[in-house]
């Protein structure tokens, strides 16, 4: 009746090793680390990079604990702050010998101390925010006049591409302010450009001035130009994920606080300087025509003055290329880019896929410059790089690549950072601060001891209450705080405060269901049923009470989940997990010790499960338990 196959007990032991491995790297703790990753799209980082860092802490005395190379960057753990800000200096110097211009972002950090073994399971730590593990905070104010202007000057190109198509022979298409002007030479022609713009340009409104030559002056309309500055800042946001996700920080906080604000916060990191720098870390990309002229090939190949109307960049090969300054088109029209092969010369090449409006600029473009040069120019950090100027074989449209001497890292990093995008606008730092590990341990300790006084306070009162199945009441929660740390591990889900708080709340809601199947157990036995047959009985009845009351809770949690933010998404994150666990092991894994401790006792005749009150009348009726 109260026995276990042996199935069932081995899911038991799974689940208890499962727990015990992936709660383990939570309790080595983390060290301080310098973390050096690529500070721009030409600086790579692989095993010559980790050999230089090495070299530069042998200079400088410093004995790392650990030092290898994790994904994209390197990382030197130590045992000491003092030996990390030491060996940062260190490493700074040898990896940037030139300050103005760093190719390296080495920064400090913190990552665990789990030994290689567990790494290797793929066990991690969970995730700390910012209040447990410190790091930086910002507040960055997006410059919506620079995204009106940058807006303003894309909608200029593509009132001067429409009016070529329907042959409107105008005076000339400027961005003037908060507005773009259309000159023309008459009032027939105005009126035709006027018939055009209404056509392609929904979203503005139309002026036409009397002083000087005829001419319309466009503008935003007042909804469209709400809708500019909040893409601006979407799409702000968007880049600035993806460009700390590829910069290894983990689990960053990037969200939207009022019209133009972006609130950033990155665990982990010390260095609100570097961390600054990874925040200006965007590329745009670019493509422009090269200048065939007599004069750009005279100042490609002998280095002489640049024309008027043209700029010199640098391939990576370290040759001169002149670009004309018109530029084709952006990065903003790019909808993905991909690293693959070239099915020809099986080089490495990066993939590049354009919206409609990019694809009819390119064919037309390559259709008039078939033969020609055509430059891709990568913007980083206000500097600019040529990274090819391929010449234009055939027809383009929506689809087109980029090719040349790369290596297969390199086109998969290029990938990477034209996906990552540009900033729709620039942004400005308005407060800033720095919450320093000793405060984050602080905070751990205190939910710590929150969570384990809570815990121990919850076993004595059941060992107390309860005897015997008090003790499996305890182990069973043992099991599930076990439990709900290494799901929490496994999903790398973010604790803060407020998930601590959902953790000591989810002990307490645990053993509500040890309690109510305890309960039941002594309503049998105080109705005269046998020891057995109230452990069957006591665990089968409160069963249907326990998952009631949990998928209420369970209801409630999801609420929290699907409408709430920030820590309260944290909170209801730990919540639900901790309801899940509690099922499993105040009904599943407490029954196993039950029956495993009484399940082959045939003539059993009392169980240890406390004092089970009687009514009155029945005191004289002998009692088939013991206290």
């Amino acid at each position: 009746m109260n026995r276990y196959p042996l199935w069932k007990y081995a899911i038991i032991v799974v689940a208890l090793l499962v727990a015990v491995i992936y709660t383990l790297p939570n309790l080595f703790g983390e060290a301080p680390a310098v973390q050096v990753s690529a500070g721009k799209v030409t600086a790579k980082v692989d095993t010559g990079t980790l050999a230089r860092v090495e070299e530069a802490l042998k200079a400088a005395g410093v004995a790392p604990d650990r030092l290898t190379m994790e994904g994209t960057s390197v990382l030197a753990r130590f045992t000491t702050p003092d030996d990390q800000l030491k060996a940062k200096d260190a490493i700074e110097h040898a990896v940037n010998p030139d300050a103005a211009d760093p190719a390296y972002v080495v920064a400090l950090n913190l990552v665990s101390r789990s030994p290689n073994w567990l790494t290797a399971l793929n066990a991690k730590p969970m995730y700390l925010g910012l209040d447990l593990r410190g790091g930086v905070h910002f507040m960055l104010q997006v410059d919506m006049r620079a995204a009106i202007t940058k807006r303003l000057d894309t909608v200029a190109s593509d009132i001067r591409l429409a009016l070529r198509q329907k042959d409107v022979r105008h005076g000339g298409v400027t961005r003037e302010g908060n507005a773009v002007e259309i000159r023309a030479r008459d009032a027939a022609t105005l009126e035709a450009a006027r018939r055009v713009i209404t056509d392609t340009q929904p979203d503005l409104q139309l002026a036409e001035s009397t002083a000087g030559e005829p001419r319309l002056v466009a503008s935003f309309k007042p909804p469209a130009l709400l809708q500019v500055q909040n893409d601006a800042v979407k799409q702000n946001i968007t880049t600035l994920h993806n460009r700390v996700n590829e910069l290894g920080v983990a689990e960053p906080v990037i969200q939207q606080q009022g019209a133009d604000r972006v609130v950033v916060q990155l665990p982990g990191v010390q260095d609100t300087a570097k961390a600054k720098d990874i925040l200006g870390r965007t590329a745009t990309l670019e493509m422009r025509l090269v200048d065939e002229s007599a004069e750009g090939r005279a100042a490609e190949l002998n280095n002489g003055p640049v024309p008027f109307g043209s700029e010199k960049f640098l391939l990576r090969d370290g040759h001169p290329v002149i670009v004309k300054r018109q530029v084709i088109l952006t990065g903003d029209s790019l909808t993905n880019a991909q690293p693959g092969f070239d099915t020809q010369t099986q080089q490495p090449k990066v993939d590049l896929t354009v919206d409609s409006k990019g694809g009819a600029i390119m064919k037309q473009v390559s259709q008039e410059n078939l033969k020609k040069r055509m430059a891709i120019v990568l913007f980083e950090k206000g500097k600019g790089e040529a990274l090819t100027a391929p010449v234009i074989q055939a027809e383009l449209g929506n689809r087109f690549q980029i090719s040349g001497s790369m290596s297969v890292n390199e086109a998969n990093d290029l990938a990477l950072l034209l996906r990552a995008g540009s900033l729709a606008a620039p942004m400005e730092i308005i407060e800033e601060r720095t919450i320093g590990p000793s405060l984050g341990a602080e905070n751990i300790a205190k939910g710590f001891h929150s969570v384990a006084w809570g815990f121990v306070a919850i076993c004595i009162f059941m060992c107390v209450y309860y005897a015997l199945f008090g003790v499996f009441s305890s182990i069973a929660l043992g099991f599930n705080l076990l439990l709900l740390v290494a799901i929490l591990s496994m999903l790398q889900a973010t604790l803060t405060l407020p998930g601590m708080a959902a953790m000591a709340l989810a002990l307490g809601m645990a053993i509500d269901a040890n309690v109510l199947v305890n309960e039941r157990v002594r309503e049998e036995l105080r109705g005269g049923a046998s020891p057995q047959a109230a452990i069957h009985a006591g665990y089968d009845r409160a069963w249907a009470t326990i998952l009631d009351s949990n998928v209420t809770s369970l209801i409630a949690g999801l609420a929290l989940l699907a409408f709430g933010s920030g820590p309260v998404r944290g909170f209801a994150v730990v919540h639900c997990i901790g309801i899940l666990t509690s099922m499993f092991s105040a009904v599943f894994f407490s029954r196993g010790l039950v029956n495993l401790w009484y399940g082959r006792q045939k003539k059993l005749k009392t169980v240890s499960i406390g004092t089970v009150w009687r009514p009155q009348a029945d005191a004289q009726r002998p009692s088939p338990d013991a206290a």
